[in-house]
């Protein structure tokens, strides 16, 4: 039985394969990004999960793409946490670009991918191999046009008074936005990107507002300007998204890269877990075969 594992800093989703191919079942947890989650409390978010607590002797070999495994230190803290966990299983651990590449790109067709969902990350694949220019330094100093950034986004403008009456109001009923709450949620609770990101569900509710809408294309602008276009073939390839910000901006996004920056809008995927499954699938038959 083999594990194919998504996991974001939101949520993780896990598929168990039968050699044969075949879905034994699927499962979900909250997130598992090691940089900002220490080995303890990633322990207890696979261990209290029932499916993955009763097989885990079971599974022999484990795929696992992740937020925050780009980075030696965190990757080699999560493979110590599987490796006490799935004692039989052999490991596999990359970062969540490769499940984004694998879930949206035709074999051989280079592309630029990208990852807009509580964080954002930005990869080009040639056809066969990953090139990563801008390693990711996280919520604090990356992560441009994420669930985390427009949440920083709309407290900044909550708090320095920038939210016309007609945003403000209904962003107050909301959310808790006392300041004790929101500094003890990002300063000593554990997922601060996590919890930053829950605001920027506001922003697609309200995004035709003109406001909404100038956070929206800033980010996205940046995102652009500081990720795609550090790849000279940008505007040779399609340009692919992944994750939930992705997706329920599709609209913005499609609009800025064409019209602003003349690139190619590719595929919108805000699940990868339902094409890295097929591509695992795939991998299997093959070697049956």
């Amino acid at each position: 039985m083999i594990l194919v594992v998504d996991s974001g800093s939101t949520k993780t989703d896990w598929f168990a394969i039968a050699s044969t191919g075949e879905v034994l079942f699927s499962t979900q947890t909250l997130g598992l990004n090691p940089q900002v989650l220490s080995s303890e409390i990633l322990t207890e978010r696979i261990i209290n999960n029932f499916e993955l607590s009763q097989n885990r002797e079971a599974i022999t070999h484990l795929y696992f793409y992740g937020a925050g495994c780009g980075i030696k230190s965190p990757q080699q803290r999560i493979i110590k946490v599987f490796e006490k966990i799935f004692v039989n299983a052999e490991l596999s651990v990359k970062e969540d670009t490769y499940a984004a590449v694998y879930a949206t790109v035709k074999k051989d067709t280079p592309a630029i991918v990208c990852i807009l969902g509580t964080g954002s990350n930005c990869t080009y694949f040639d056809g066969n191999e990953i090139e990563q220019r801008v390693i990711s330094l996280g919520y604090v100093l990356m992560d441009e046009a994420s669930g985390n950034f427009y949440g920083k986004q709309l407290i900044r403008s909550y708090y320095f008074n920038e939210m016309p009456e007609e945003l403000r109001k209904p962003f107050e009923e909301t959310f808790d936005l006392e300041a004790d709450v929101v500094k003890e949620n990002i300063y000593r609770k554990e997922n601060p990107n996590t919890y930053l990101a829950t605001f920027a569900r506001f922003m697609i509710e309200h995004k035709s507002h003109p406001l909404m809408n100038k956070i929206i294309k800033g980010g996205l602008r940046r995102f652009i300007e500081h990720q795609i276009l550090q790849f000279e073939d940008a505007k040779q390839v399609p340009i692919h998204f992944v994750g939930s910000i992705s997706h329920f901006l599709q609209e913005e996004i499609e609009e800025i890269i064409t019209t602003e920056y003349g690139l190619t809008m590719g595929n919108v995927v805000k699940r990868p877990i339902d094409g890295l499954v097929k591509f695992h699938q795939k991998k299997l038959n093959a070697s049956i075969s």
